[in-house]
Formats: structure tokens, sequence, C-alpha cells
């Protein structure tokens, strides 16, 4: 039986739940039809390792960031660092950037600060973003409405997307109004999660993408273990369920969504994650 050709756009393969085993996961996220995986950067450390891992395997590419958690160490040098990087080859995005209002570990204030300077970098280098939200989706959204008009016409087409979206149906349409993607996660599988799968029902399916977030957010059945991209195929699976579609046509026209915001260098139809 065929599979389906999937991108993986958010995975931090560079994190230490991989270190023994990454060549093994990398086989098998090929052997489930992965064909391409993005590894986001969550503080300067992290984006020199995800260029690293962006040279070392094929089907892998990078997106550059300071995570908003990590926001209180950040410094104008990591911006300029983070600018020069972005000129490397298979950097597709900035990212993660974005705010988050769960954890206590950087200020409100500092969070804002530097999610705008990144917006401001991404909009100046013509690169995507992947945004991290958590528990504070009002304010992004404001933010990102302020950010959106001032891009050149061709990122305006395609500014980025909500990664491992989690938040409500008026968020969700702001932020498909603005021109982003959602990026949905293992917890699209879980048995509790209707309002999130009717929001993922509604949305365009040219604006939909998929994730891991690994090692983080393992979906059904797996759930409670490591999270790799070789899992990705349950995300896709229940996607397709709920759009009416199957397993490869869905693949496919996820593929083509992530191709068209990150300008990913293969063509759907090859699986190259070695």
């Amino acid at each position: 039986m065929p599979l389906p050709s999937l991108v993986d756009t958010h995975c931090h393969l560079n994190f230490r739940a991989y270190a023994d085993d990454l060549d093994e996961v990398m086989k098998r996220a090929s052997d489930a039809g992965v064909r391409n995986v993005i590894v986001p950067a969550i503080d300067l450390d992290s984006c020199g390792e995800a260029l690293a891992l962006s040279q070392a395997y094929s089907g892998l590419c990078c997106a550059l960031g300071i995570h908003p958690n990590s926001s209180k160490d950040a410094n104008p040098a990591c911006v300029e660092q983070i600018r020069d990087w972005s000129r490397r080859d298979k950097v597709v995005a900035i990212g993660e950037i974005g705010l988050d209002y769960y954890w206590d570990k950087s200020p409100k204030p500092v969070q804002i600060e530097w999610f705008k300077r990144q917006l401001e970098l991404a909009a100046d280098r013509g690169l995507p973003v992947i945004i991290h939200n958590r528990e504070a989706g009002d304010d992004l959204l404001d933010i990102l409405e302020s950010w959106v008009p001032n891009l050149s016409l061709e990122l305006r087409n395609h500014p980025g997307v909500l990664h491992s979206f989690s938040g409500d149906r008026a968020q969700a349409e702001r932020a498909l109004a603005l021109g982003f993607y959602l990026g949905f996660t293992g917890p699209l599988t879980f048995k509790n999660a209707r309002a999130l799968r009717d929001i993922a029902k509604s949305a365009p399916r040219d604006r939909l993408l998929i994730e891991t977030d690994g090692p983080f957010l393992t979906p059904e059945p797996y759930r409670g273990k490591r999270n790799e991209p070789g899992y990705l195929p349950y995300i896709n699976d229940k996607l397709a369920e709920l759009h009416d579609l199957s397993p490869i046509e869905m693949g496919r026209q996820i593929s083509a969504n992530a191709e068209k915001l990150f300008s990913l260098p293969l063509s759907p139809d090859k699986t190259a994650v070695n």
C-alpha cells in the first residue's frame, strides 16, 4: 500500500531525547513516508545545533529564532547572529518565536519586545515565521495584525504558521484572515479534543500543516512516549478523516502547503529523510 508523502513542519531533533538513536529515528521517519522535517530553534545555542543537523541529513531544514521562554537572555547581538545565519542554505523560517504566558520564565514586556524584533528580522529577510503561542493568543494576534499589512506582497501571502495550534475558533479565524497557516499536532488525535478537531475540520485545506513538535505531544496510540517524525501519519490520518479525504490525498495537500510556505527544496513525491 503506498504511503502518503509527509512533511513534519516542527520537530526538535536537536534535543537530548534523540541523542542516542537519531539515525534510527530518521530511518523510521523515512519508512513512514516523511520526506522533510523542519527543526526549529529556541535559543542561540539551538540555532547552531539546528543548522548543523540540516547539513547532516538531506531531508532536514531549520528555523532560527529565540523562543519567548528564552527571551530574558536575548540581546541585540543574538538577533544579528540569527540574521547572519539566516542567509545559510536550508534555513526556511524564523522561529520558533512568539509569546508564552503559561510559563513564568520571561517577563511579558521582554517577550513582546523580542517577538517584535524577530518579526522585523523576518520581514527584512523575507522569511516566514513559526509562531509559538501559549495562553497569549489575543496579545499575539494583535501584534501580528499590526505586522502583516507592512510586509512585502510575497511574504504577506504566506507570513507563517501558528504552530501546534491550541487556540479557540475566534483566534483561528483571526490567524487565517492574516494569511497564516495552522499547524496541528498529536492532541488532534486525543479523545477529548473535539473543539480542536472542529477547528481543524473547518479550516481551509490549503492552510493546514501537520507537525509532531517532538519529543512532545505524542499522538494516540503512543501517547506518553517520546514523539518522533515517524508518528506523523497518525495526525495526517485524523485530518484526512475530518476532511473526508484519503490519507494519500491529505498528505499531498499538506505537503504542497508546506512547500509553498517554506519553499522546501524537494518535490512532494520524494522521501528523503536520510
